[in-house]
């Protein structure tokens, strides 16, 4: 593809492609009619969030809106936000690879470091780490029983709980927002500097996920980033997972290893291996989109020279796989899997 081909072009090419394009960013998204819909640009499932999937009335295909926030504008745009890109040019680099036209290569780790976020970026990162700091340790608060209820003990410092988070509703952006309490944890990157804050919202009165539309957010800046568990051991393998849950869950019959949850599909498939990992396990979920991410990290660490393994559930996650067959049951099958692709453990 010519370097002087417009970012209109490549817009309009990704239009083309609308419905492909929200099937690989928005995967928890879900075909409504003319609109594939979805709860706001980080991909977290909901409705405020509308993509238009074919030209209608003078409005093009590819445009979108997020009622809840008042964003708006092109499928560039989008990718931008859902990527959490620190420049245009990754986010080109990216449109560019999904539409076939050209490889896309890490970006080298001195240039990228080199990189700052822009204005609207900052200030994410900025109220992400603010809230994450006005977090306290989740031991004893309603988010130690939620997780607790999933069967996860293992927690750490990057979590933390809030009694009362910021919280917007539906999709009018003139509704005062509400607050309720929120299991927060911290993303960085691999200098270990806050780039974002997912929040988990709870429901007081039975511990468990709050009764709202996306439930699950973050804030500020995940692309290539996770939440990390480290175990203390300095080893050379780390376990990189999706959900946050379905991470620890891994992390509760593995403790001996270090963990980072990339919170979805789309970006473990975008993770930025830390250095010195020789050996990365991919703790995918068991459908396609777990394994169209898992096959996308496996080649970029193939270009890096970084061994990679797939770990795959029985059932849909791993947490189902540890309230089924228990922690035991799960060790076994975990390091089975471990094994039959190269880890020398001693029996057990």
């Amino acid at each position: 593809m010519s370097a002087q081909r417009s970012i209109a072009d490549l817009s309009a090419d990704l239009a083309n492609r609308v419905e492909s394009f929200c099937r690989q960013y928005f995967p928890d998204g879900r075909k409504q009619g003319n609109y594939w819909q979805v709860g706001d640009t980080s991909g977290a499932k909901g409705q405020s969030l509308a993509i238009r999937l074919q030209a209608q009335g003078g409005r093009k295909a590819g445009s979108w809106q997020d009622f809840a926030t008042g964003q708006y504008g092109d499928l560039i745009d989008l990718l931008h936000e859902r990527l959490g890109s620190v420049t245009l040019k990754e986010t080109l680099r990216e449109a560019r690879s999904f539409l076939g036209e050209s490889p896309c290569p890490a970006v080298p780790h001195a240039a990228r470091k080199a990189e700052r976020p822009d204005a609207a970026s900052e200030k994410r990162i900025a109220r992400a780490r603010k809230l994450f700091a006005a977090g306290k340790p989740v031991l004893g608060t309603l988010a130690a029983t939620y997780l607790q209820r999933r069967g996860i003990t293992r927690l750490g410092p990057a979590l933390r709980y809030h009694p009362r988070v910021f919280l917007r509703q539906g999709e009018d952006e003139n509704a005062p927002p509400q607050k309720a309490p929120a299991l927060l944890a911290k993303i960085t990157d691999n200098r270990g500097q806050i780039t974002g804050c997912a929040r988990t919202y709870l429901d007081p009165s039975t511990g468990g996920l709050a009764a709202i539309e996306s439930p699950k957010r973050i804030l500020g800046q995940l692309h290539g980033h996770a939440i990390r568990f480290w175990s203390g051991t300095g080893r050379s393998d780390l376990i990189v997972g999706e959900g946050l849950e379905n991470t620890l869950s891994v992390g509760i019959a593995l403790p001996e290893f270090d963990l980072a949850s990339c919170l979805t599909a789309t970006h473990l498939g975008l993770f930025i291996p830390p250095p010195g990992i020789k050996r990365i396990w991919i703790a995918r979920d068991n459908d396609e989109v777990g394994r169209n991410a898992s096959m996308r990290l496996r080649n970029h660490l193939e270009s890096l020279g970084i061994a990679g393994g797939d770990l795959v559930p029985q059932l849909d996650d791993f947490n189902d796989d540890l309230w089924a067959f228990g922690r035991d049951a799960l060790r076994r099958s975990l390091l089975k899997a471990m094994k039959e692709q190269g880890l020398k453990v001693e029996d057990e």
